[in-house]
Parts: structure tokens; sequence; C-alpha cells
């Protein structure tokens, strides 16, 4: 079998899963870095004297830049390679860790977040680029069920040790548990590195992506990519809203900070074993069905925070785990295999819908902090958010529609 990269043949199977292993350590890192704020909540508005709705400024300040620089870099990842892309965007990762570390007042800290929302996106258009140009169709949903388990073990690493571990043992000093997610991004960046270098991109390879029509048009001119984007708005504003929130959401039911991590952690460990095992069985006859239910699944989650005790929140964690953990990548499929974009133009579409997806990426966080300094609770907030997902179940039927029309073979790759 050729190598999709190189096109040549190669000495072993294992390169294209080590370098799934590259891919799967750099998102360990983007998850890390999202989630090592939310455990902090309450440690950093209280030293900095920051109110809810400041702090969820802060937490959306990533997914803003997020928005403006997603298409650049996708574009920019296309005509680079992922080599030297992602790891730049590494290096950016690691820069926003350490920058929040020293921050002083609320602006500093947005513009600490900010700057991840620069490297951030070239690790996301990065990871399902390099899956699809290592991976056939047949095993592209394992490879990208694989990969996406990486931001969930990184939020369940940050979640588990940061207030019950890092803490006590850095004598309460958050800026020193942000300095240490900073060099374990170090780390991951180098591990990038190495493994991208020893397995090496052809230049012919290069060439024929710098040749491709890049433009954006024609992408929305497809009513699939039109409705996957709509429909990002609504999961990123409910993964995320919830997500940067939901240590916070438990604390304010009575529990303490470390057992409201404990609980946030295991709804990313349900979303780390649906990461594994949904997509696999999402095969193309059934990956609508099995959207339509994800979405039904967030729905009840949404519904079932508002009650943040006994069986409705663990249902509630149960339900949004499974759709956080696997939502993404059947969207990512659909998207990668709609003729016309494959792997040569993964980059820019990855680009593209990221950059949309993070408008709901921008107002989950902020409308639950807002609401939440307007009410004194969450339950209107999670009702929002529930509202959303009913709106996205609705989407599914028509993207039944248009993919039954357009997609029925996957586009050719390089």
């Amino acid at each position: 079998m050729s190598d999709p990269i190189s096109g040549t043949k190669p000495e072993s199977y294992n390169g294209r899963w080590w370098m799934l292993l590259g891919v799967w350590l750099l998102y360990l890192s983007f998850g890390l870095n999202i989630a090592a704020l939310a455990p902090l909540v309450p440690v950093i508005e209280s030293d900095l004297g920051m109110s809810h709705s400041a702090m969820g400024r802060v937490l959306g300040a990533w997914q803003f830049v997020f928005i403006l620089s997603a298409i650049p870099c996708g574009i920019l990842l296309d005509r680079l390679g992922p080599r030297w892309a992602m790891l730049g965007g590494a290096l950016l990762m690691a820069v926003s860790a350490f920058w929040r570390s020293i921050a002083t007042d609320e602006i500093s800290l947005l513009l600490a977040v900010a700057v991840f929302g620069l490297g951030g996106p070239i690790i996301s258009t990065g990871a399902p680029k390099v899956v699809s140009a290592w991976f056939e169709s047949r095993q592209r949903g394992l490879a990208m069920g694989i990969y996406v388990t990486g931001p969930g073990i990184g939020a369940i690493v940050g979640l588990l040790l940061t207030n019950a571990v890092l803490l006590p043992a850095l004598d309460n000093d958050w800026r020193q548990v942000l300095r240490l997610w900073g060099f374990f991004t170090l780390i991951t960046a180098l591990a990038w590195f190495v493994i991208s270098c020893r397995l090496t991109m052809a230049p012919s390879h290069l060439r024929k992506l710098q040749t491709i029509d890049l433009g954006l048009l024609p992408l929305l001119r497809h009513p699939v990519v039109r409705l996957l984007l709509l429909m990002s708005i609504g999961v990123f504003a409910i993964n995320h809203g919830i997500g940067n929130w939901l240590p916070e959401l438990l604390r304010a039911s009575g529990r303490t900070i470390t057992e409201a991590s404990h609980l946030a952690a295991l709804m990313v460990l349900v979303s780390v074993v649906s990461a594994l095992t949904i997509p696999r069985l999402a095969t193309r006859q059934y990956r609508l069905i099995v959207l339509f239910l994800l979405c039904l699944s967030s729905v009840c989650a949404t519904a079932l925070l508002r009650i943040p005790t006994g069986i409705p929140l663990f249902a509630g964690l149960v339900f949004q785990g499974i759709a956080t953990g696997s939502i993404m990548t059947i969207m990512m499929l659909i998207l990668v295999e709609t003729p016309g974009i494959g792997e040569r133009r993964a980059g820019t579409a990855g680009g593209l819908y990221f950059s949309t997806a993070e408008i709901g990426g921008v107002g989950g966080p902020v409308m639950l902090g807002v609401v939440y300094d307007a009410t004194g609770g969450f339950a209107t907030g999670l009702a929002v958010l529930c509202f959303i997902g009913l709106i996205l179940t609705c989407c599914v039927w028509a993207l039944r529609y248009f993919v039954g029309k357009t997609t029925t073979v996957p586009a050719r790759t390089g």
C-alpha cells in the first residue's frame, strides 16, 4: 500500500500510527490548556477581583480570536504542511500558558488566553488533515475517534490534578499550576517535531498542496458545508458553555471545588469512551442517524443538568459526555468526505468549520456568565442551551436530505 503523504511504500504500517500519536499529544495539550482555567476559576476570581461576567469574557477570549484566525491558519496549514504549522501552533499554546501565569488583572489574563486562539486553530484544523492524509476511509473513523480523545484526556488530567494534587503541592499558587501546563505543552511540541521529521513529507506532495484552489467560495456553495457550519455554532455553544462552567455550576450547587472537579472529570471520561467507540459504529450508512441521536443526547443533558443532584445530575453528565465525545468527529467525517474537499482541502475546510463554530464557542461561555450574574443561577442559561440542542436535531433532518443528494462517494485524496 502506498503511503498517502510520501507516495512511497512504507517499510512498516506503523508509520501512520506514530503520526497519529504525535497528533494525539498535541491535541492532549490543546484540551489541557482549554480546561486549565475551569478548576481555577474561584481562585483566580478571588485573586484578581473578577466577577463571573468578567471571567466569562476571559473564558471566551480565545474562541473570539479563533473565529478570526481559523481560516487563515487552515490555508497556511494547506500551504506549509502539518509539520511546521502544527509546531508553531503548539509553541503559541505554550506562550499562552506561560502568559496566563503572570497575569495581574482581567485585561492581561484575557490577552494571555486570546493568544491560545492563534495556536489552537492550527492544531484543531491540522489534526483532521493529517488523519485524512494518512488513513483511508475505512480506518478514518477509528483514527479520528482516537485523536479526539486527546482533549478529553487532557481535560481529565487538568480537572483531577489541579485542585486535588497540584494546588496543595504548590502552596495554592495557581500561577505555578499554569506554568507546569506550559512546560508540558513544550514537551508535546518537541515530540511532534521529532515524529514528523522521521516521517518526512515528500516535496512532490507539498507542491500539490501549493497548487490547489484554496478559495472559500467553492466550499460555501456546497449545501452540506453550509448546514454543517450552521450546526457547528450550536454544537460549540453547548460544548464550550458547559465545559467551561461545569465545575462552577457544580460548586454553586453546594459541592466543594474538588468534588466539582471530579464530577466534571466524569463527564470528560465518558466523552473519551464515546470518542473511541461511537465513530467506529457510525458507518456512512448510519452516520446521520448517530448524529441525530447525539443531538438528542445533548438536549437531554442540558435539561437534566438544571437539576444538579442525584440521578438527574449523573444522567446529565453521562448524556453530555456521550454527545461531546463524538458529535464533532461525526460532523468532521461528513465534511472531509464531501466531494470536492478530501485531504487536499481539509485544512481550509477545517479552518472554515472551526472559525464558524467558535462563534458559538464564544457565545456559550459568555452567555452563561452574563445570565448567571443577572439571575443568580445557571438554570436559565442551560434552558437556552437546551433549545439550541433542539434546533440541532431539526438541522440533522435537513442535512439528511442534502447528504443523500450530494455525498454518495468520498472526495479523492492525494
